[in-house]
């Protein structure tokens, strides 16, 4: 059974326990003109169901919100070891210098456990990564150049993941997401050029 549809139930049950309570107290109140404090029985009565009522519902949506933020909290704790271990993976590869087989079949397979956690627009830039990589990983080595290019789409990859992660936060600093890919972009950049061998230093400024 959905929840939405116990939910439905629920209601209906305290529809009619609602009504019906109210039809008996009714009755109840005007029979009892007669009997001294009676009535003021009845309307203490009244009140401390209806008091009774309005705590349980609240309690219920205070229950369910909770759950609802742990889960979030759970998944938000998945994603992000997913992530770490991604970019963990790619950092020891780049660090060796080499692309063995063993290091494609743990790309493979990190690309399953993203699907399980990642936005689209993540698998999408993931996509693009893998492109770059495989390609400049074909000869199974990786040259300073072809580092670069992994590098930049690396830095594509982690501002998707960042806006993922913490974009809601960005925005209510009153940071955009532009600005942050454009930080990003520079510091990539400005790595980039730090690296011995590295074709940025060659550029014209």
């Amino acid at each position: 059974m959905t929840a939405s549809r116990q939910n439905l139930i629920s209601l209906i049950l305290l529809a009619v326990n609602v009504i019906g309570g109210y039809a008996f107290l009714r009755f109840a109140y005007g029979v009892s003109d007669h009997f001294p404090f009676t009535q003021e029985i009845i309307l203490i009565v009244l009140g401390t169901v209806a008091t009774i009522l309005i705590t349980s519902m609240l309690l219920n949506k205070q229950t369910e919100v909770e759950i609802q933020k742990e889960q979030r909290l759970r998944f938000l704790t998945l994603k992000s070891s997913v992530y770490t271990d991604l970019l963990t993976h790619i950092e020891s590869v780049l660090l060796s210098g080499t692309a063995t087989r063993e290091d494609a079949v743990g790309l493979q397979f990190l690309s399953h456990r993203l699907t399980l956690v990642a936005s689209p627009a993540i698998l999408a830039e993931f996509e693009n990564f893998l492109t770059v990589f495989f390609r400049a990983a074909s000869d199974s080595s990786i040259a300073p150049g072809d580092s670069e290019q992994i590098h930049r789409a690396l830095a594509e990859l982690t501002i998707r993941i960042r806006q993922d992660l913490v974009g809601d936060q960005d925005e209510l600093a009153g940071v955009s997401a532009a600005q942050i890919g454009s930080l990003v972009r520079d510091n990539a950049e400005a790595a980039l050029a730090e690296m011995p061998g590295s074709s940025s230093k060659n550029e014209p400024e």
